[in-house]
């Protein structure tokens, strides 16, 4: 166990909370100029430094106040006091702390702090991926309101009986969300016995995530007005009479790279016009970034190992019960906690597995068909 005085250095080490002071009283000194504001980008890059240096130093203290009150719950221990449950809640809360802590130190990455787009694509296989699809929908929705982040969904198509074709929408306010949503990129496989087969077999189905950082307009992103194809329509599925009557949604088409973006929530067409370029925008730039990160992504598959190709997780939920991350080999035995939003873990390890290539458990490559 730590001694006050080492645990208090210890923690002063990793967080260097002094440096962290010191820079921000300069910013502070640097907020009181008379002219700061007259530099809308510069003043916004001083202000998001700004709330890290203060999120830091609050980290520092709020684990240095943990560790003092586990000291003293060691010592009543000591003295036969009985307090082994709020000593294992509090080693607990620590771990958990210690964990988010590191998850954020890892989100370095030049778009990891920026907001983020999503878009799930079920499978083949109709209605069973469709409805896995709108199972994805919900985990991800969750996880944002777990963590009290917005979300706004931008283009919905649902399935025919069941679940969704597609679905896109974007998480806003908060820290970090790119990056920590960047592991949930790929394919997810769901194997289940299926409520919509009456002789109860077990089926295996697959949805698609693609995940892009939101770009503001520091970065320039040029789209040529000629390379866009741009075609309007109804909106299609529930909205109302307005919605479903106008040729409000908008279907934007890039023609040199194909790619393609379409937005029917607003009721109106210039709304989604706006909406439907931001996305577009995001997927130029995750497109140039690819092209970019050609080698890198090479080594990474070789991470995945050949027999999974692009697939990145299993959910099995029947003959057994398990997540299981094929990346970083983390495995967790409670699907509910899971599909209900907590994938905190999972984006931790996954973070880990990126910068240092640790796996979090032994290999195990027989999961079933």
């Amino acid at each position: 166990m730590l001694r006050s005085d080492s645990r208090l250095t210890l923690f002063g080490a990793i967080f260097d909370a002094p440096g962290k002071q010191a820079r921000l009283d300069g910013l502070e000194t640097e907020l009181s100029a008379p002219h700061f504001w007259d530099k809308p980008e510069h003043s916004q890059k001083v202000m998001q430094e700004r709330k890290r240096l203060e999120n830091g130093i609050a980290d520092e203290r709020s684990i240095a106040a943990t560790t003092s009150d586990i000291d003293t719950l060691f010592e009543l221990a000591r003295e036969g006091e009985a307090v082994v449950d709020d000593l294992d809640r509090e080693m607990k809360a620590l771990a958990k702390r210690l964990d988010d802590i590191e998850t954020s130190m890892l989100l370095s990455g030049e778009n990891d702090f920026r907001d983020a787009i999503v878009t799930i694509h079920p499978g083949a296989g109709g209605t069973e991926s469709q409805d896995w699809a709108e199972m994805l929908e919900r985990m991800y929705l969750r996880w944002a309101e777990r963590h009290g982040f917005k979300v706004e969904i931008t283009d919905r198509l649902d399935g025919e009986g069941a679940g969704i074709k597609s679905v896109t929408f974007e998480i806003n306010g908060g820290d970090n969300i790119y990056g920590r949503l960047q592991s949930e990129a790929g394919v997810h496989r769901l194997v289940r016995i299926s409520p919509f087969d009456s002789n109860a077999r077990r089926h295996t189905s697959f949805a698609s995530v693609f995940v892009y950082p939101q770009i503001d307009d520091d970065i320039v992103i040029d789209i040529k007005p000629d390379d866009l194809k741009i075609d309007v329509f109804r909106a299609s599925g529930a909205g109302g009479q307005h919605v479903n009557r106008t040729e409000s949604a908008v279907r934007f088409t890039h023609l040199p790279t194909g790619l393609v973006v379409q937005c029917q929530n607003e009721r109106s067409q210039h709304k989604n016009r706006a909406s439907a370029m931001k996305q577009m925008r995001a997927k130029l730039y995750e497109y140039e970034m690819d092209k970019k990160r050609a080698a890198d992504r090479v080594l990474e598959d070789t991470k995945l190992g050949i027999n999974f190709g692009s697939q990145i997780r299993s959910y099995v939920l029947a003959p057994y019960r398990m997540v299981k991350d094929l990346r970083t080999r983390l495995s967790i035995g409670d699907v509910d906690r899971v599909l209900d939003g907590d994938i905190d873990a999972l984006n931790h390890a996954f973070l880990v597995w990126r910068k240092t290539g640790k796996l979090a458990g032994d290999a195990k490559d027989d999961l079933p068909d």
